[in-house]
């Protein structure tokens, strides 16, 4: 697995937060740190950035590039169970366990302030381990999240290849059955979605988890943006401000 790393210049004298970036369909490890311009605002903030990839990618699977939402670059970041797919698609373990425990032996950063992000399929990933991971992460937010995925196409073609065909295996990642389940992430939650985004209503449905955390009371900051899509330009827009709810989590 490749990752990339951003470290900002305080990081020269002591142990920095780190916030783990996790990117949606398609993407790898160098997307954002191409097209987001986040280093500024980390470099101010002090803040170290950790970006990984969508997928496994030396072990391939047949068919694992027929399609481009699923397979290569479309991990879902779930623990696969079923084959061939369980052999090497552990996304959420990677990300939740193997990346962090590299990242911190490697890099200076602060084991204990931890923050994690995410776009479309990464939205999703990172509110699901802000959810099941109590305690992991001291701060999450997400852009376009995919935050019902066992209820829409995406989710569901993903879920049903790597998860098997009953829905009650998904609910362990769908952020709203979570909720909804009794799951809770100690802060708040910040999401940004574009009023103009073409998979909004298909993929998206927002309104799902605002429902759900509305009757858990899990804290969420959700934030309609009128006239933004699906793209990093709607991620470069507001990157800063998602930064600074890091810092404020994580530098406190």
């Amino acid at each position: 697995m490749r990752f990339g790393a951003y470290l900002p210049p305080q990081a020269e004298r002591a142990l920095v937060p780190a916030v783990y970036f996790l990117a949606g369909l398609t993407c790898t490890e160098e997307t954002f740190a191409h097209k987001a311009g986040a280093q500024r605002a980390a470099a101010t903030l002090g803040l170290a950035l950790i970006t990984c990839d969508t997928s496994p990618r030396h072990a391939r699977v047949a068919g694992d590039d027929a399609s481009w939402d699923f397979g290569q670059g479309a991990g879902f970041y779930v623990d696969a169970t079923r084959a061939p797919w369980s052999e090497s698609y552990k996304m959420y373990t990677y990300v939740t366990r193997e990346l962090v425990e590299v990242v911190e032996a490697a890099l200076p950063v602060e084991p204990s302030r931890r923050g994690i992000m995410g776009h479309s399929m990464g939205g999703h990933g990172a509110l699901v381990a802000a959810l099941s991971a109590p305690g992991a992460y001291a701060s999450a937010s997400a852009f376009a999240p995919i935050v019902a995925p066992s209820s829409v196409p995406w989710g569901q073609k993903a879920f049903a290849g790597y998860l098997g065909d009953d829905p009650s295996a998904w609910d362990a990642y769908d952020a709203t059955a979570l909720i909804a389940r009794g799951a809770r992430f100690s802060g708040q939650l910040l999401v940004d979605q574009g009023t103009a985004d073409k998979f909004l209503d298909r993929e998206l449905q927002p309104e799902r988890l605002k429902a759900a955390c509305d009757r858990a009371g899990q804290q969420l900051s959700m934030r309609m943006r009128e006239g933004y899509d699906h793209s990093y330009h709607f991620i470069a827009s507001f990157v800063d401000e998602h930064l600074r709810h890091h810092a404020a989590a994580l530098l406190e």
